[in-house]
């Protein structure tokens, strides 16, 4: 069983307008510790990506907090980020390694599945996301169970990441069995996104 407090680790909306979303993250930022922060756009518009990474990192940097993208590896050293989330499982890590070195974060999102979550861990992630936790209609709808998590925590040195259809119920449930909660849409379509950061990480307990 995972013995510390989980951290936060943020995600950014899929789209946001950068003259307000950079202040929405300042102050979340600013509620709580958060760990690390995902830029996680649905976008592939080039230009407004990097303007995004730049922005959040303004943000990220005042407060020394990891800032990460989600599978645009080439963007990271262009806009000095901390690395790449790769939302393709183990397929992708040990280039990703290659090309960032060993000083860049690599960390893999692998659905519920605990093999490839696993083999994202030998092949050199930093961390493994695992999820939805919660029930969601997206993608195929499996959830990445309690149990897994628990095994996870017992036996696996690479941390591993909460993620998906989070509630405050889950949050207390997974507290003691996860190492990072990925969280995001859960609170950016609040009014107040610090405020909801700030019930999420009470209900770690």
């Amino acid at each position: 069983m995972a013995e510390d407090r989980p951290q936060i680790y943020l995600v950014t909306p899929p789209a946001f307008e950068l003259d307000i979303f950079p202040q929405r993250l300042a102050a979340a930022l600013d509620a709580t510790d958060v760990a690390c922060v995902r830029l996680a756009l649905a976008t592939k518009d080039e230009d407004m990506i990097g303007r995004a990474a730049d922005a959040c990192r303004t943000v990220t940097m005042e407060r020394d907090v990891a800032l990460v993208i989600e599978n645009h590896l080439l963007l990271v050293e262009r806009h000095g980020l901390d690395g790449v989330h790769l939302s393709d499982g183990a397929k992708q890590i040990r280039y990703a390694r290659k090309e960032l070195g060993s000083d860049a974060i690599v960390g893999a999102y692998c659905g519920a599945s605990r093999h490839e979550g696993m083999s994202a861990g030998e092949a050199g992630a930093d961390y493994v996301c695992l999820g939805p936790i919660g029930e969601s209609p997206l993608f195929t709808g499996e959830r990445a169970e309690f149990d897994v998590f628990e095994w996870w925590s017992d036996v696996i040195e690479v941390p591993i990441v909460a993620e998906g259809a989070l509630d405050e119920a889950l949050i207390t449930q997974f507290a003691p069995v996860t190492d990072f909660f990925a969280i995001g849409e859960e609170i950016w379509r609040s009014e107040d996104p610090a405020a909801a950061l700030k019930r999420f990480t009470a209900a770690m307990g």
